[in-house]
């Protein structure tokens, strides 16, 4: 149970939500796959090893050491990949794709913070370029994301500018509650993986949502609250409880883009089969 309407004569405070598994039900980047693939932004095989590379997400997702690796590989395939062709084709199929697979849990939390006077950020792994849309979907103050370096040309160079994951998401949810006067031991945290455990450390009311079983383990340990969440329902289907207007999500960090996380995904799932 969220505590009430803040008061504002108290410093701020903000709900800080990890996105896949926790605020939608799929990896936002994987879900996009069949899209890259009718832009011509990966050929078909790849996009069949999407599909079984969600499945694999869904299934267990990836430890520490399976992501490190996927960032080494993914940083030169997603170089040449046109910037604004990604962005074109994540708004184009956005509602049809995201939309869907959206928990009702969590669209309730986020109306629950924003009626307590509670910002609320999204903090992904997953790239800008499919994070910032997604954010606005969803009414997000603020987006923590992974962000590519772009050239001169609007295509990916292949190197990575900055990485929102584990200890960074903490770096970047201290960094914000600096310039926004939040005060962490007021703030709220959300996420599904153990590799968040630094972002949910670092605020005074951490959640675990459909945690993973080392998560689980942690949050028992502890005490914190565990939720699970198990109804993807459309925001238009909730209207007008769902009432919160989309608000220009403000990057707060970046990093690696749609084409680093599907390309990581991708090659951990060829690899699972060659190892098969």
């Amino acid at each position: 149970m969220l505590k009430g309407v803040e008061n504002h004569s108290l410093p701020r405070a903000a709900a800080f939500f990890d996105l896949d598994k926790t605020v939608i039900a799929k990896s936002s980047t994987l879900t996009f796959s069949k899209s890259f693939y009718q832009g011509g932004l990966i050929n078909r095989r790849a996009a069949l090893r999407t599909a079984y590379a969600q499945f694999v997400f869904l299934a267990g997702g990836l430890d520490h050491d399976q992501m490190e690796r996927m960032r080494e590989y993914l940083s030169a395939l997603c170089r040449g990949w046109n910037v604004q062709q990604v962005r074109e084709i994540v708004a184009e199929t956005l509602h049809d794709l995201i939309d869907p697979i959206i928990y009702d849990e969590a669209a309730s939390l986020i109306e629950e913070h924003h009626a307590a006077g509670r910002d609320v950020v999204i903090v992904s792994t997953s790239g800008a370029e499919v994070v910032e849309p997604i954010g606005e979907l969803l009414g997000a103050d603020r987006v923590v994301a992974t962000r590519m370096v772009v050239g001169e040309d609007g295509c990916f160079t292949g190197e990575v500018e900055y990485y929102a994951y584990g200890p960074t998401k903490a770096e970047a949810i201290r960094e914000l509650a600096a310039s926004e006067g939040y005060d962490l031991d007021r703030c709220y945290a959300y996420s599904d993986s153990a590799t968040d455990l630094p972002m949910l450390r670092t605020v005074g009311h951490p959640h675990a949502v459909n945690p993973d079983r080392a998560l689980r383990r942690e949050a028992l340990a502890q005490g914190w609250p565990v939720l699970e969440f198990r109804r993807p329902v459309p925001l238009k289907k909730r209207l007008p409880t769902f009432s919160v207007p989309p608000r220009p999500a403000l990057v707060a960090a970046a990093a690696i883009g749609a084409a680093a996380a599907t390309a990581g995904l991708v090659w951990y799932a060829s690899r699972r089969r060659a190892t098969a």
